[in-house]
């Protein structure tokens, strides 16, 4: 027996809301790849975050607890300098990473002008070698 709609069943009542417009955005592969690496430059950030707490901890430490050992004093003064080190490239990485993200949304929004802006053609060259100059509304 083929599976029929049952009549008897509450069919669930759908309500939309009509947008006014709607605007698309073309992006050619390198723009979505650079979009994809903004999701990379959070992960700097993260552990930008953690490289810099840790190292302000010992740093925090070192400054407030005499250390008797020698071994571990340098243990601790080795962990601020990796951690301000590690925690300051990553902080430059996520800065990069963010710019280039800015960059190229900024240039997708730019295609698409503002609803009554007049939108300028590329000249075309006609076929007796002159060219012509068209602007569009719109």
């Amino acid at each position: 027996m083929p599976d029929q709609p049952n009549e008897d069943a509450v069919q669930p009542r759908i309500n939309r809301g009509r947008v006014g417009s709607l605007s698309l955005y073309e992006i050619t592969d390198h723009e979505l790849q650079v979009l994809e690496e903004g999701s990379l430059g959070t992960t700097f950030l993260n552990f930008a975050v953690f490289f810099l707490s840790v190292a302000l901890s010992f740093l925090a430490t070192l400054l407030v607890t005499p250390i008797e050992s020698d071994r571990v004093f340098t243990v601790f003064v080795v962990v601020v300098i990796v951690g301000f080190a590690a925690g300051g490239v990553l902080l430059k990485l996520w800065a990069r990473a963010r710019r280039n993200t800015s960059k190229v949304l900024k240039r997708i929004k730019d295609r698409c002008l503002p609803e009554g802006a007049a939108r300028q053609v590329v000249p075309a060259v006609s076929s007796a070698g002159e060219s012509e100059s068209k602007s569009e509304a719109g």
